[in-house]
């Protein structure tokens, strides 16, 4: 690192530049440009190497950040990656992924008055080109336990239990029921945030480790649950949440009215030439005029999407202001970049349909900020008199995802709580545990749709307690 303490107050915060904007509304390509070697050294010199450093308290899987920011800026990328690999499974995804401005770089002692360090694309960076230098981890010293257990779902969380077991000694076998690892990953986040050949490296990667995928298989369909609690001596379940999280909206199911998530799926499907028999059909935005319900992540995947599909006209409806909208920041200024409509304080009441019962518009009524609710969030409250509707002939439902129905696991006695969420305590020795004892869980089945980075991190975690359990 530099002698220079100063260092961060001579060199400013610098980003990635992006790719055109011309480029980037008609491509699913990463739209940011990858660091150079002497960016990543200079922006990685910017750290002061705090006493306390909050950057790794507010991460989920407590990387030494500080570390391998020293590393990066010494140019030993490979020992970087290590230390990278030693909390996380995925750390070149969490690089692309992580709302980085509420986790690590916005707890940067330097984050307020001189911008804080770009934490996110050197960890891009250091992974990227250490896979890319030929770097694999060494499970040369390994010696195997003989145990053996079944990993169902290849999301993040299941994922990152079968990476910590197998540096165990523990064989994990992952069954998906999709063709290529990576869950949401892979399916539901857009190529122009995560493109898909960062999942296939990882794959090899796992691979190579001795992890076992079984794909195109579903549980309780293609193989039954009863056949890998006889096989394994321990399953997790890694499953996420699929099902969509409606409005009670008058007209929800009218043609016209699309779910964000199969939307999502089935274009990345489409993209990677997969067959989609059984999910929802692609749909083409091309021409459309569209309303996306919803202010998180998803739904600027959605607007985004859109863009690039030819929509003639994009619109973000979101009930709260700007200041209160859950999304990323940097995910909202990219899709006002690329043509993207806010409009905030907008509540839907109905959806409008016409004759033939096809979709023409969206019944709104405008909102004002009320006093915080339970959570901390201020309440959208209804203006009187300001109900009007919003010509649109497409409406895509981004209000969040609940689990889906898994009617199996009530036969194998796993409890689940009122909202149909994995009960699987965090807190024991054997952490994730479900009523069964027999079967772990974590990641958004247990808590609910959250980050990568959480599923990852209780995946792990997960993973020790199945250790704890089998007594490795």
């Amino acid at each position: 690192m530099s002698q220079n303490v100063y260092q961060f107050i001579d060199l400013q915060r610098v980003d990635p530049p992006k790719k055109p904007l011309k480029i980037r509304k008609i491509e699913f390509v990463e739209i940011y440009e990858p660091f150079s070697e002497s960016q990543s050294k200079a922006q990685a010199d910017r750290c002061i190497s705090c006493g306390n450093p909050y950057c790794e308290w507010k991460c989920p899987v407590h990387n030494y950040i500080p570390n391998w920011l020293k590393l990066a800026n010494e140019g030993r990328i490979i020992e970087a990656a290590e230390l990278s690999h030693q909390t996380n499974s995925l750390p070149e995804v969490c690089g692309r992924v992580c709302p980085q401005d509420r986790l690590c770089e916005g707890s940067c002692t330097l984050n307020d008055e001189f911008g804080a360090v770009t934490i996110g694309n050197i960890e891009r960076y250091i992974n990227d080109k250490a896979i890319e230098m030929g770097w694999k981890p060494n499970v040369l010293g390994i010696v195997s336990t003989g145990k053996r257990v079944a990993v169902i779902g290849a999301g993040p969380a299941g994922l990152a239990c079968a990476d910590v077991l197998t540096r165990n000694g523990v064989q994990a076998v992952v069954f998906d029921r999709h063709p290529e690892i990576g869950g949401l990953l892979t399916f539901g986040i857009p190529s122009f945030k995560l493109e898909k050949d960062v999942m296939v490296k990882r794959r090899e990667i796992f691979s190579e480790m001795g992890i076992e995928f079984r794909l195109n298989t579903e549980v309780g369909k293609d193989i039954m649950m009863s056949d890998l609690l006889g096989e394994f001596d321990a399953v997790f379940l890694g499953v996420g949440t699929y099902q969509s999280m409606r409005g009670g909206l008058e007209n929800e199911d009218a043609p016209g009215v699309v779910d964000a998530l199969p939307f999502l799926i089935a274009n990345t499907k489409q993209l990677m030439g997969f067959e989609n028999p059984d999910s929802a059909p692609y749909i083409s935005m091309e021409g459309k005029r569209v309303v996306v319900l919803g202010g998180g992540d998803t739904a600027m995947d959605c607007v985004r999407t859109s863009i690039r599909q030819g929509a003639s006209h994009v619109i973000c409806a979101y009930r709260r202001d700007e200041a209160n909208m859950p999304g990323s920041k940097r995910e909202v200024k990219n899709s006002r970049e690329e043509g993207v409509e806010f409009m905030f304080n907008l509540q839907p009441v109905s959806i409008e349909v016409d004759a033939a019962g096809k979709v023409c518009g969206v019944r709104m009524v405008r909102t004002a900020m009320g006093e915080p609710d339970a959570h901390g969030r201020r309440r959208a409250e209804i203006i009187a008199g300001s109900e009007h509707v919003l010509a649109v002939d497409t409406v895509v439902m981004a209000f969040g995802f609940r689990p889906h129905s898994m009617g199996w696991l009530a036969d194998f006695s796993v409890e689940l709580d009122s909202q149909g969420r994995i009960i699987a305590p965090e807190d024991t020795e054997t952490a994730f545990q479900t009523s069964n004892p027999k079967i772990f869980a974590g990641g958004d089945a247990v808590r609910g749709s959250d980050l990568v980075v959480t599923a990852i991190a209780e995946g792990r975690k997960a993973a020790d307690g199945i250790m704890n359990y089998l007594e490795v």
